[in-house]
């Protein structure tokens, strides 16, 4: 890695290019879905070795509801089995997880196994691990916004007490820091309604690498990227 790499705190990542690896191989999307998630497990652990301390990742967007029924079914089972193999891997790393967006449109069973993860990992000391599942940034803010409306309604918030740090409080992510860093794949170039508000102030990093494909390797020449820029006064270059 050559000299010492700063780390940031908090990576959050936009994970693209699952179906068009799978489609490279001849292969169905859903086969490219089940190696994104394996892709995931690596780099939780290869970020929390590296000193990352919190690691994002955009799973299931509010539109990719859109997507053929087939595949939105296959991503469900997927995600079935993912929250059971996440369950292992936080007993064994101490991962603390989370997960974003709204939960209401998921399938009982799924907000159960959600419910017993994150009730499971919550005082592991190790990675802090957030999953977007059903999230959109537009829609986040929206739930944010009314819930600080029924706050006002019931008197417990007056308008004019309402902060940035107000609002970031009724968030999904309250209570943790905004990335430092934001790394999306296969070479989209992007947000896609992803962290609208806590992205304010983050590094972007782009790469063509498609998700199943991405190592420890690109996750260090994003970091030595992000390191490569000036952060100082709130991420803005100064004069001179």
């Amino acid at each position: 890695m050559g000299e010492e790499l700063k780390m940031p705190r908090h990576v959050a990542i936009i994970l693209d290019g699952n179906g068009r690896w799978a489609k490279a191989k001849g292969m169905p999307r859903n086969y490219g879905h089940v190696q994104g998630a394996k892709t995931v497990e690596t780099i939780c652990e290869d970020a929390y070795r590296m000193g990352i301390q919190y690691l994002t990742v955009y799973a299931f967007s509010t539109e990719n509801w859109n997507r053929p029924q087939d595949e939105v079914d296959a991503l469900m089972k997927l995600l079935r089995n993912y929250m059971k193999t996440c369950l292992k891997t936080a007993e064994k790393n101490r991962m603390c997880v989370r997960v974003l967006g709204e939960k209401s449109r998921l399938d009982q069973d799924i907000r159960s196994r959600i419910e017993e993860l994150e009730e499971a990992t919550k005082s592991n000391d190790g990675l802090r691990f957030q999953i977007a599942i059903n999230y959109g940034g537009r829609d986040e803010i929206v739930r944010a916004a009314r819930r600080m409306a029924e706050a006002v309604a019931q008197g417990r918030l007056r308008p004019d007490q309402i902060e940035e740090e107000t609002v970031s409080g009724y968030l999904d992510t309250a209570g943790i820091p905004e990335p430092d860093l934001l790394i999306r794949t296969c070479n989209e170039q992007r947000i896609s309604n992803f962290l609208l508000w806590q992205l304010a102030y983050t590094e972007f990093y782009f790469t063509p690498v498609l998700w199943p494909d991405f190592t420890k390797e690109e996750l260090i020449k994003a970091v030595e990227a992000y390191n490569h820029r000036d952060r100082k006064y709130g991420g803005l270059k100064t004069e001179g």
